[in-house]
């Protein structure tokens, strides 16, 4: 069966919406996709996006956890960069969570690992092949 695909849109849980989007807009630089507010004004949906490719931030229900309620984490997402030391440097000084210092890895990238407040492992990267 051949499949035409038009977009992959990754889900990531967040507890708290609008922080999650926050530090995945200033501190690691996404743009902004919006939120959207119920109208007691709790956050609902969150979208950041990377280039062309979007994320959508929900809540941490319907069966989605975050690694900080769960106490694992089982995934992460790997975002290319022009420049991962430099993006290493600006992340670290808004005061990320570095897991990792950015590393020429033999899969040909060169990347680094941050955590976001929830848990969350992105894996920052550019290219070396």
């Amino acid at each position: 069966m051949a499949v035409e695909f038009l977009e992959l849109i990754p889900v990531v849980p967040y507890a708290d919406i609008r922080a999650g989007h926050d530090f995945l807009v200033d501190v690691l630089g996404f743009s902004s996709g919006g939120l959207v507010e119920a109208p007691d004004g709790t956050v609902v949906h969150g979208e950041v996006r990377a280039g062309a490719q979007r994320i959508w931030l929900h809540a941490d229900a319907g069966g989605l956890s975050t690694p900080l309620a769960s106490g694992t984490s089982t995934a992460g997402i790997v975002v290319q960069v022009a420049d991962v030391d430099s993006h290493f440097r600006a992340a670290q000084a808004k005061g990320a969570t570095i897991e990792r210092e950015p590393t020429d890895e033999d899969y040909g990238q060169r990347e680094y690992g941050v955590r976001d407040p929830e848990g969350h492992r992105w894996f920052i990267a550019t290219p070396t092949t």
